[in-house]
């Protein structure tokens, strides 16, 4: 396996509250699509087939340059203000953060 230069990618696997109502979600969605906007190295629903989701109904990906880029964007306070209020309506969070490998037979 040969590791990627450069792009990291952030993935958040989210479960919202039975609770929260789906206008809560939308307003949810379009706060994390708007941190685009306001954290500088910050650069859908499930629709699989095989029911291996284990309960989660929202993913959103981020990309930045590099892992400093992930580090700035976690302390930044728009995302930690953003993250407290998000996290508050979440069941089940996972996060994970990776460099895409290519295989090479």
């Amino acid at each position: 396996m040969e590791e990627a230069k450069g792009a990291v990618k952030h993935i958040l696997l989210a479960r919202f509250k039975d609770e929260v109502k789906s206008e809560e979600i939308d307003q949810l969605i379009k706060g994390y699509a708007n941190l685009v906007n306001l954290v500088e190295p910050m650069k859908g629903r499930d629709v699989s087939i095989e029911n291996l989701h284990q309960g989660f109904t929202h993913i959103f990906e981020s990309t930045f340059e590099s892992t400093e880029g992930v580090a700035e964007y976690i302390a930044h306070p728009v995302h930690v203000e953003f993250a407290n209020l998000f996290l508050s309506h979440l069941d089940k969070v996972l996060v994970i953060d990776y460099k895409p490998t290519t295989l090479r037979s």
